[in-house]
């Protein structure tokens, strides 16, 4: 199992970003795919997430600025990051679940400079 991210970078606040996710080798049909992050010193906390069937959860301090879409054919998801703020400043990791199984991609650092 193989979830492969990519998109992260530095950006300027107001900027946007684009983070991929690809997952490979899982057989079975992903239920959920989601991304979180993790700032120095916090907990890892949920950003988005979206089901195999469209339904799709934000975290309250990403709501009107983040966007997340799937394409279950091929396994990925993106997250669209508009308006970046300096708070969003963090490691982004890609989940996927599925069956009663899960599965964390390696992370990619956000930066948002004031």
């Amino acid at each position: 199992v193989q979830l492969q991210a990519s998109g992260g970078g530095l950006v300027q606040a107001g900027g946007s970003l684009r983070l991929s996710c690809a997952a490979s080798g899982i057989t079975s049909s992903i239920n959920v795919m989601g991304w979180y992050r993790q700032a120095p010193g916090k907990q890892r906390e949920l950003v988005a997430a979206i089901s195999s069937g469209g339904i799709t959860n934000y975290a309250d301090s990403v709501k009107g600025r983040f966007t997340i879409s799937r394409d279950n054919a091929e396994n990925t998801i993106n997250l669209q990051m508009n308006s970046l703020k300096p708070e969003d400043t963090a490691v982004y990791y890609c989940k996927a679940r599925w069956d009663d199984n899960s599965y964390w991609g390696k992370g990619t650092l956000v930066t948002v400079s004031s």
